[in-house]
């Protein structure tokens, strides 16, 4: 359907630039947070069914395969960056037509670069599976679960691209609904494959397979059925956008990256210390996620707002959006932190961890949680370089955090404290990075509010 045709479709007006802040803020981040928690529901519950086996090496296969999908994963996240930031500009901006065209150019992208990325890791996945710590039993098992799953990541990105255009326009509730349908049929399909039938790691795969086609299916309903935000590829639109979507969006890949690399440091360090050792490292990797939806979403869910603001010259809600989106990283991890103490026991018994898996998770979830403070003020951060024009600057905010520092520290930690040094270096290295990219970051903004007009 072209826009001429439907002049009075597509995303309304910018929403986030009347109301209260902090209210966009916790709405956006707490609908984020459910859908991003049900879209690691599916690797969580695959892990918790899996461990109903009571077989180590089939937990950590499917821990450390997880990883390198994530790593993978990262690309279309960074591309979905660039999304939400071009297209709640347009908006902010009143053109909702070019918010359009740049969506559907992004989709396209986005997916077409996912495609490419998961099939190269395909041919080579037993030598990466292999450069992460995983040998006999782990490794054979590893190439199985990520030769079944890894040509589905195409419907993933095309389902999580859905999902961030919804959150741009300010729909949070369907935006949510994406990942929520998603999670809904893991919750059905796993203890069916994986326990039920005997199926093991390759039900897990099979089972995250339908998962993401619903994930892509229900986004694409939403998307094209309630806002009219796609339309058909245009050769002419790609041209036009691709340049500046890639000034963006290759920056924020970078920056995507950083986190399985730093990841893959961790796994690959814990695993000096037994399969028990990665069980539980692999369960505090998808305990954290699941816990820490909220602040995994800030980064896609403020900055629509920022985004939105900016393009109207709103630097005063800008700020305001700032201050709030890391009140709000302090308050939900104070709580999360509670939570997660009181039910250390009932989390390390449900997974029925060795006695060294359960002594790491206990370190995560009475100390390092804490962290996560400074996690999402990082990740405030990177929001806010990406959506005002800065990408490079949250690329190197990343980078310092598990480039430059995660390697030295988990090295000197797990040579002091073994497996629980781990656990230890990761927090160190959240809270450094997080706090000078925060400082920088309210540098930044205050520099835009006083620059002229």
């Amino acid at each position: 359907m072209s826009e001429s045709v439907a002049p009075n479709r597509g995303p309304e007006q910018g929403k986030f630039l009347t109301g209260s802040l902090m209210r966009h803020v916790t709405i956006m981040s707490l609908s984020g947070a459910l859908g991003l928690s049900f879209t690691f529901l599916v690797d969580f519950l695959a892990l918790w069914w899996i461990s109903r086996l009571g077989i180590a090496a089939q937990m950590a296969a499917v821990g450390i395969a997880g990883t390198i999908q994530f790593a993978v994963l990262s690309a279309a996240i960074g591309m979905m960056i660039a999304g939400v930031a071009m297209v709640s500009r347009a908006i902010g901006m009143g053109d909702p037509a070019s918010a359009r065209r740049i969506a559907t150019t992004g989709m396209v992208l986005t997916v077409g670069t996912q495609i490419a990325l998961s099939a190269v890791i395909w041919v080579f996945r037993r030598q990466v599976l292999a450069a992460s710590g995983a040998g006999g039993e782990v490794l054979d098992l590893g190439v199985t679960f990520l030769g079944i799953t890894l040509p589905s990541m195409g419907f993933i990105a095309a389902g999580i691209m859905c999902s961030a255009l919804l959150r741009a326009v300010g729909d949070a509730w369907r935006s949510m609904a994406v990942t929520m349908a998603a999670g809904a049929v893991a919750v059905v399909l796993d203890p069916i494959l994986i326990v039920w039938m005997g199926w093991g790691v390759e039900g897990a795969a099979i089972s995250i397979v339908c998962v993401r086609l619903v994930m892509l299916v229900v986004g694409l309903r939403f998307v094209l059925g309630s806002h009219d935000l796609l339309a058909l590829p245009s050769f002419a639109d790609i041209g036009a956008f691709a340049r500046p979507y890639f000034a963006i969006a290759l920056p924020a890949v970078a920056t995507q990256l950083s986190t399985p690399f730093g990841n893959w440091i961790l796994t690959r360090e814990i695993a000096h210390f037994g399969e028990g050792a990665v069980a539980g490292w692999s369960v505090i990797m998808r305990l954290s996620i699941l816990a820490f939806g909220g602040i995994f979403a800030l980064s896609g869910a403020i900055g629509g707002i920022i985004g939105q603001n900016f393009g109207a010259h709103r630097i005063d809600r800008v700020t305001e959006a700032f201050v709030a989106a890391l009140k709000f990283c302090a308050i939900y991890t104070l709580v999360t932190w509670v939570l997660m103490a009181v039910l250390s026991g009932p989390i390390a018994a449900s997974f029925r961890l060795p006695a060294e898996g359960e002594v790491i998770v206990r370190a995560f979830t009475h100390f390092a949680v804490g962290s996560f403070i400074f996690t999402g003020a990082l990740f405030v951060a990177n929001a806010t370089f990406n959506n005002l024009g800065r990408p490079l600057l949250s690329t190197g905010a990343n980078w310092f955090r598990d480039g430059v520092l995660m390697l030295p520290m988990t090295l000197a930690c797990a040579a002091w404290f073994g497996g629980v040094g781990v656990v230890w270096a990761n927090a160190v290295a959240n809270i450094v990075g997080g706090t000078i990219a925060a400082f920088l970051a309210w540098r930044f903004i205050r520099g835009l509010a006083v620059r002229p007009e």
